[in-house]
């Protein structure tokens, strides 16, 4: 197959990085370049998938849009499991464009959450590190915004100490707590022209605080996203969600395999169970699969997945073989009732 009107190096990648994405994803099939020419030897289903998989990324590469190697894997595995599926129309559509940089979704797990986000009032991304659900969360409610669905953005996390305590950090309370929502800023700064995110900050339009501050309000006409949900308590998670008004939407954000609360009771894992059968809220599970930082990062989070399931198994063979021996133990004699001894008549 011949390609023509693109680049070779941001088909193939620097180094032909992506390339060797290809070669990995189906490591039958042969693929030889030479100038603008592809030459694909191997078995015929896994070459003809390799072709539709070329297309699609040189239809992503004509609509503006710059390949990575996630994009890559999520597209084969996208027509690896639908060949009818067109990764580049379920993939292609942009959240946001910022100073030429596109936002939009890079695994098909973060375009459920999108669409999940468009679809419902509440709804909770849960999933590792690295798989995007604050940076989504965060474009879809500077979307809102710009397009006036909203009047505010809120954006806000609970303020809880992993290993340090913040009274012994300097300054004052807001300084103290301003480390905690600096990753809430820096996305900001990202997705708006830097100049207008103070304006706006100042005017009340956006507001970055922590979730104390969300007690005792009601959020109307508002895009609310609530980061680091996994250390909210239980009470805290009902009060937020509580804080829902006329005209909002919410998105909350967490990764229940990290919990710095000290007791370890994270309301995002009771809220699954509590509010998992109600209309217009929606549960959106993220995996290792929609992870977009370094490959390595999929595959440390797969790692300590692994040691969970074996560490939870091993604690519940402990707790069984307890249980046996509880009940095989007989129960130990109280003493005996003692007849007086008869007299010598």
């Amino acid at each position: 197959m011949q390609v023509d009107g693109i680049a070779m190096v941001r088909l193939l990648g620097p180094q032909d990085r992506f390339l060797d994405t290809i070669e990995h994803e189906y490591p039958e099939v042969s693929v030889h370049v030479r100038g603008n020419d592809i030459t694909l030897t191997g078995e015929p289903a896994q070459v003809e998938a390799v072709r539709r998989l070329i297309e699609e990324l040189q239809l992503m590469l004509r609509g503006g849009r710059d390949l990575g190697e996630t994009e890559i894997s999520t597209s084969a595995r996208m027509l690896g499991a639908d060949s009818t599926q067109s990764p580049s129309e379920l993939l292609g559509q942009a959240i946001l464009t910022s100073r030429g940089k596109s936002i939009r979704p890079k695994t098909l797990g973060q375009k459920h959450y999108v669409d999940a986000i468009d679809e419902n009032t509440i709804t909770f991304g849960i999933g590792p590190a690295g798989t995007g659900k604050t940076y989504l969360a965060m474009a879809k409610a500077v979307q809102a915004l710009q397009r006036k669905e909203v009047d505010r953005i809120i954006l806000t996390r609970p303020a809880v100490e992993a290993g340090e305590r913040l009274g012994f950090l300097p300054g004052t309370l807001t300084e103290k707590i301003d480390p905690y929502l600096r990753p809430l800023y820096d996305a900001l700064f990202e997705m708006m022209d830097p100049e207008l995110v103070p304006k706006l900050l100042a005017a009340g339009t956006i507001e970055v605080a922590p979730l104390a501050y969300m007690r005792g309000r009601t959020l109307n006409s508002s895009f609310v996203v609530l980061d680091e949900a996994q250390n909210t308590t239980p009470e805290q998670m009902k009060m937020f969600l509580t804080r829902l008004g006329f005209g909002s939407r919410m998105v909350i954000t967490g990764d229940v395999t990290q919990v710095d609360l000290p007791a370890g009771a994270s309301g995002l894992k009771l809220v699954t169970r509590v509010l998992d059968n109600l209309d217009d809220i929606h549960f959106v599970q993220l995996t290792s699969a929609d992870v977009v930082r370094h490959s390595l990062v999929g595959r440390i989070v797969d790692a300590y997945t692994e040691y969970d399931a074996q560490k939870q198994a091993q604690r519940y063979e402990s707790e069984q073989a307890r249980e046996f021996a509880a009940r095989a133990t007989p129960r130990s004699a109280g003493p005996r009732d003692r007849l007086p001894k008869r007299r010598p008549s």
